[in-house]
Parts: structure tokens; sequence; C-alpha cells
């Protein structure tokens, strides 16, 4: 059994990086997230599975919020499972 993903993708700034993130951790159905630059160089990838929350999820989180107050415009891609 295959599983297939719809994948979408979010131009942001700033805090809404985190923001944005934090939904989308929350929805529950995405499997990866990944943050790209304005020239589309790939930043951070951050795979999730069913179960990860909170504690896990808290370093990610930081490293986001810093990695949001570094740069200042950004593409989020969002892998989702159908």
């Amino acid at each position: 059994m295959s599983t297939t993903f719809n994948k979408e993708t979010f131009k942001l700034k700033g805090e809404e990086i985190l923001k944005k993130i934090k939904e989308l951790v929350e929805e529950g159905n995405v499997r990866k997230i990944t943050i790209h630059d304005k020239h589309d160089k790939e930043l951070m990838s951050i795979p999730l599975t069913i179960g990860v929350v909170g504690a896990v999820l808290a370093p990610v989180l930081a490293a986001v919020g810093a990695l949001a107050a570094l740069i200042g415009e950004c593409t989020i891609s969002v892998e989702r499972e159908k």
C-alpha cells in the first residue's frame, strides 16, 4: 500500500515562520516541513511522525525561532498525507 502526499508552499517573514510551523504541527497530518531561504537554498528540514509532540519538538522550535530571527523572508514547503 503506497502513501501519497500533497505539497504546499508558504512565503513568510520573521515571526510568521514560527507561528505557521506551530500551527502546522498541531494539525497533525503534516509529514515533513522544509524551510528554504529566498534563494531557494534548503535551510532546515523537519520530518514529523505520528506522536511527535511537546518536549521532542521544543529544541526544533527553538532552532526555527533562531533561524526566523536571522533570515528575513523564506518559503516553507509542507508535505501532507492524503
